[in-house]
């Protein structure tokens, strides 16, 4: 990435490349340009040009969590103020902008018209993702496939198509960019389940985010989801008592923590995130007899989401 930026960023306005920088290298796994990476190698390529087109859903990403950001009006991020906060809202989006306007270009630049349809197909479904989860806030009544309608869209697409786009660029054959695509919306779609888990499991210090934001945003999420299922009719009232009420109220959300616990929210959506992986996994069965080393880090990959704490 930094080698595309000094290119790109040449004679550009210092504050852009400062606002950049400290978006695009504030920590984060890099998951999205290795899966891009990995995608491209085990369908043949040894193209070093795959390093630039990997930097593309970086800075996807860190655009759509800049925006994020902005929307909610977070002001920490990975544990550190976000850019919206340090450098003004105004700021925060145009550095967004600017990176998906990079991403697109690199997309298209090196995988091509094919490649640059699988890309905008994903962020404008990104988007409409964002809508239906708007429309689902503090319903009690959403279910399971519209929870997982949202992520699908949220993030199932964008990292099925980081797969894909790879196997684009490397010139895979049709079944190989299938299994790939479906290897990528499957562990996405694990990935935002075990992020649903953490917002309410997970040790603030390693996420950098505070516990319990989806219940106080009214974002329904699939531990809830399975609880509300489980519970009794007097239990189900209270649970939505707590969602159409006070969220803030501290006594609310223990409430909420302890229904999940007593009715198995939590275990039962991380099986769910379970069989997602064991799914992906699966569809890698196509290059089992090929590179070895490349399919063993796809799935050692795809079993790390189930393990990762932030």
């Amino acid at each position: 990435m930094r080698h595309d930026l000094a290119q790109c960023l040449a004679g550009n306005d210092p504050l852009l490349i400062e606002v950049l920088e400290y978006a695009l290298f504030g920590g984060g796994k890099r998951i999205r340009p290795l899966l891009a990476i990995l995608s491209a190698r085990i369908c043949g390529c040894d193209d070093d040009a795959i390093y630039r087109l990997a930097a593309a859903f970086e800075y996807l990403h860190v655009a759509t969590l800049i925006h994020d950001d902005v929307i909610d009006h977070a002001a920490t991020r990975r544990g550190r103020e976000a850019v919206g906060a340090k450098y003004g809202m105004a700021a925060a989006i145009l550095a967004g902008d600017w990176l998906h306007a990079r991403s697109m270009y690199l997309i298209g630049h090196l995988a091509g018209p094919e490649g640059l349809e699988v890309f905008c197909s994903a962020t404008t479904a990104m988007v409409d993702g964002e809508f239906l989860q708007l429309r689902h806030v503090a319903n009690p009544s959403v279910s399971s496939q519209q929870y997982f309608d949202v992520i699908e869209r949220k993030t199932g697409r964008l990292i099925s198509s980081t797969c894909e786009i790879g196997a684009i660029f490397a010139g895979a054959t049709p079944g190989q960019r299938e299994a790939l695509r479906t290897y990528g919306a499957r562990i996405g779609a694990a990935f935002q389940v075990i992020d649903d888990l953490l917002d309410y499991l997970g040790d603030q210090e390693a996420t950098g985010k505070k516990t319990g934001n989806d219940f106080i945003e009214g974002k329904l999420t699939l531990p809830l989801i399975h609880t509300l299922g489980a519970a009794s009719a007097t239990d189900r009232s209270t649970i939505s008592d707590c969602i159409l009420g006070d969220r803030d109220d501290a006594a609310a959300y223990a409430t909420i923590c302890s229904m999940m616990e007593q009715y198995d929210g939590y275990a039962t959506a991380r099986k769910t995130a379970e069989e997602l992986v064991a799914g992906g996994i699966g569809a890698l069965d196509i290059f089992r007899d090929g590179c070895q080393e490349i399919y063993g880090l796809l799935r050692t990959l795809a079993l790390y989401i189930l393990s990762r704490n932030s």
